[in-house]
Order: C-alpha cells, then structure tokens, then sequence
C-alpha cells in the first residue's frame, strides 16, 4: 500500500483537469500513475506529450521496449500496465513473458530490437558498439537507435515515478517470470 495520494480531478490544477477529462474519455479512467504525475502542474502534460511524440518507431516495438525496460527496472505497475497494452497490440501471453526477458525470438526484427533495449538499459546507456552494430545489422536505422533511447527515457521515467510512490496497480497484475 501506497502513502502516496492518488489525487482526483478536483485535487488538479485546470490543465490537469482537461488531461483528466480527455484520459477517461479514451481509457474509461485515469490511471493511477497518471493521476500520480498530475501533483505537478505541468508533469503529466509533458509526460504524455513525450509518450505520444513521433516516432520511427511502431506502437509494438514500442511496447517490446516499455515491457523490457519494465522488465529490468522491476516496475511492477508499468509490467501491469503494458502487458494489457501488449495483448491489445496483437501480443500473446506467451510473447509477452519472453519480450521481458529481452527475447522476441517469434520475431527476428524484434527480437533484435528486444536485445538492443534489454543492454541499453541494464548498462545505462553505455553498451558495448558491438550491441550498437549488432541492432543496426539487424535491419534497424540509426534513428530507430535514437528513437529507442527516447523510449527507454519515457519508461524509466515512469518506472521510477512509481518505485518512489509505490501507488496501487490498476490494472490485471502481470505474471512473476518463471525462475
């Protein structure tokens, strides 16, 4: 259980609460995490201006990444949060386990990029040119690489957001890893 309050719509500033309106109206809620952002004035709206920029990447190799970096991160909420995105991105159960593993081997391409996410993350950025050269030989441009970096900032971010409140998960608990 969290000390962290979960504001609501009359606890937010008036921006916060047009995103509020806005997030129900896609979402049917707010999601805990969100709400937890809206205690600053301006986080949650550049937060999900950042979440939602362009990008060269697709929103399923988004998702390998936000599952992996999760992943490494042990960022239970956000592990919950994009398992469900995961599913409604066309993932099975079963892929979804192994991309959070930092493994895609249903997807040569993904599987790649699942790797390069995993090292970029666990080394905090400093990955050996070898990981860098072994994702470009995979078929991936030097801007996906920079793209990849962006999301993995966005992940982190939300995954530490949550380490230090620790607020309650809405969404289906994901699944332990198997040992």
């Amino acid at each position: 259980m969290s000390f962290f309050k979960i504001p609501t719509r009359n606890d937010v500033t008036p921006d916060n609460q047009g995103i509020f309106d806005n997030l129900t109206k896609m979402l049917g809620f707010v999601p805990n995490l969100y709400a937890t952002f809206a205690h600053s004035a301006t986080a949650l709206g550049t937060y999900l201006n950042l979440q939602n920029a362009k990008s060269s990447l697709t929103s399923k190799q988004r998702e390998v990444i936000n599952l992996v970096v999760s992943q490494v991160n042990t960022c239970e909420y956000c592990l919950s949060a994009h398992t469900a995105v995961g599913k409604m991105v066309g993932f099975t159960d079963e892929q979804i386990l192994e991309i959070r593993t930092g493994r895609a081997t249903f997807d040569p391409k993904l599987d790649a990029l699942a790797q390069f996410a995993r090292d970029v993350t666990e080394h905090r950025g400093h990955v050996a040119t070898a990981a860098t050269e072994a994702f470009l030989a995979a078929g991936w441009t030097e801007g996906n690489v920079v793209d990849v970096v962006m999301v993995i900032g966005d992940k982190i971010i939300s995954n530490y957001l949550h380490g230090v409140t620790k607020i309650e998960i809405d969404f289906p608990v994901a699944p332990k890893l198997a040992a």
